[in-house]
């Protein structure tokens, strides 16, 4: 039906059953590479469900029916129940099926942390808030396996390749999901300063011992999840705990939610505040160890945070390349403007240099004894949460100023990607926090950081421009600790734009790759996007945006 006083012209059509796999020659590229090609098929599977307008429609329902908090049944008692719209359930179904919370765990191979971090790049363009207790049960089953009496409890749920929604004991359960409580109100990412506290149950404590907790969390991400791994305090330090949701005699543990978190973004999944009364708690790791534990679970949730980002960035650039190619301004598709095409090219150039970091970072990931990978894995991999996640929010911001007041409505995705954007930048350790990290890493292991800088040198030696972002590097790093501290987030982003860089050069075309180098190293572009100079012309400019999506 029309109305009677106009047609509708010049609006574009949602972009819907295209393969976000097959579509992609910087991941299909870099999956064969390293060593993931195995799961290629699979992948392109999914990247064609993804791409199906019932799809996309799950992640809209998903987030526009925000959880809700039943504290009490129609008797009053006491249940502590987050209620989901089924396409929430829907979403975890699908990232449960394709393995995503276990695959390198449950099935290891050459590649398979590659093979994961695709399909989870893959997802995260659809919908990210699923992504969460999807990463927290992921980082936490390297930790269980340190512990064999309670990890062959949990090991065949955990493994599952199905999503099991209901709020049962475990036993009665096909699969579980695991999520964390770590911050508390007073301390945030300072989680030294935290109170709760673990006294042990008769019989004696330490590792793998009973506890029972008595404390609080300010942020207890994914509620209904089976258990969490937490921080409490013990005589001897802070110490880490798997938390049932149920007692091993049936009843629901005394962990009481308090509110759900009203969040800017990441709406359909849960996060809240809970109180524990006698919680109760197995010990996991050694006493005192708690954070030492914990930085192992980070490692692999922070990855997460730069695949997730990047995933976002490359949807955010697909959705803006295709509005810009099918909208008309000024007597001229805009996707033919000149300054448009500065803006998308140098969109799609910041794009494939984060799927390539996150990539690469997913591979150190298959090799934890080796130096030079131990160190991309350590002093890389926060240097990338930082710099990634950050660029996150001001490149979704720009894709969605090219739909103009259409990326700025609920009716299309571009404000739920805005929306999205900061949240990666926050969990799991703010700008500062990783920044700090990555100093500490590098001071720990001098001889992987050297590792690290003799690589990036032998790969870029061609390149004078990254030779000078290397010997500003080292200048940083030759100051005094206070200045370092204060040049913190100097340093760690010329580290990863140089490691950008050095990807660039070994990966991409070198027309492609000359175009990032010297637009990260020209003093004269701006921080904003679509600085490129002329002398990018505009062959190559055409050459890197078909990259993004024929």
């Amino acid at each position: 039906m029309q109305s009677p006083t106009h047609q509708v012209t010049n609006q574009v059509k949602p972009l819907t059953d295209n393969n976000l796999y097959n579509d992609d020659a910087i991941l299909t590229a870099g999956v064969q590479r390293l060593q993931a090609g195995w799961h290629a098929a699979e992948l392109a599977r999914y990247g064609a469900e993804l791409g199906r307008e019932e799809i996309w429609a799950l992640a809209d329902a998903a987030n526009r029916h925000a959880p809700e908090l039943q504290c009490f049944d129609s008797l009053g008692n006491r249940i502590d129940a987050v209620e989901f719209h089924p396409a929430w359930h829907a979403l975890l179904g699908m990232l449960r099926r394709e393995n995503l919370h276990a695959l390198p765990w449950s099935a290891p191979r050459p590649g398979s942390h590659v093979a994961r971090a695709a399909g989870y790049f893959l997802h995260a363009q659809v919908e990210a808030g699923s992504l969460c207790p999807t990463t927290m049960t992921f980082a936490s089953i390297p930790v269980l396996q340190k512990e064999p009496a309670l990890f062959a409890a949990l090991q065949a749920k955990l493994y599952a390749c199905e999503h099991d929604g209901r709020d049962l004991p475990l036993g009665q359960k096909t699969s579980m999901l695991i999520g964390m409580g770590m911050t508390e109100k007073q301390g945030g990412s300072d989680v030294r300063s935290n109170t709760t506290l673990a006294i042990p149950l008769p019989g004696g404590g330490g590792r793998g011992a009973d506890y029972l907790l008595t404390g609080h969390k300010w942020f207890f991400s994914a509620p209904m999840c089976d258990a969490h791994m937490v921080l409490a305090r013990t005589e001897l330090g802070l110490s880490c705990f798997f938390v049932p949701r149920w007692r091993p005699d049936g009843n629901k543990n005394t962990v009481f939610i308090q509110r759900l978190k009203d969040k800017l973004g990441n709406r359909s999944n849960a996060s809240s505040e809970v109180e524990f009364e006698d919680a109760f708690g197995i010990m996991v790791g050694d006493e005192g160890r708690g954070i030492a534990t914990i930085i192992e679970m980070a490692n692999h949730t922070r990855l997460d945070c730069v695949i997730g980002s990047a995933g976002l960035m490359r949807q955010a650039l697909v959705q803006a390349l295709h509005h810009a190619r099918h909208r008309s301004a000024f007597g001229a598709p805009l996707a033919e403007q000149a300054l448009m095409q500065n803006v998308l090219t140098d969109l799609a150039l910041e794009s494939e240099a984060a799927t390539l970091l996150m990539l690469q970072l997913a591979s150190a990931f298959e090799a934890p004894n080796d130096p030079l990978q131990r160190a991309w894995k350590r002093i890389v991999t926060p240097a990338a949460k930082f710099w990634i996640c950050k660029r996150a929010l001001e490149f979704s911001g720009e894709c969605m100023e090219i739909w103009g007041g259409n990326g700025y409505v609920e009716t299309g995705p571009m404000a739920r990607f805005y929306r999205e954007a900061p949240v990666n930048s926050i969990w799991e350790g703010s700008g500062n926090v990783m920044c700090l990290d990555v100093l500490r890493a590098i001071g720990r292991e001098p001889e992987g950081f050297t590792l690290l800088l003799e690589h990036l040198h032998s790969v870029t030696s061609g390149h004078a421009s990254i030779g000078v972002m290397l010997s500003s590097l080292k200048n940083l790093l030759s100051t005094p600790p206070d200045q370092q501290e204060r040049n913190a987030r100097r340093l760690v982003q010329t580290l990863i734009l140089t490691v950008q860089a050095a990807l660039m050069a070994q990966h991409a075309p070198p027309t492609i790759a000359d175009a990032f180098i010297d637009s990260r190293c020209d003093a004269a572009a701006g921080r904003v996007y679509g600085t490129l100079s002329s002398e990018i012309n505009a062959d190559v400019q055409k050459q890197i945006r078909k990259r993004v999506m024929p």
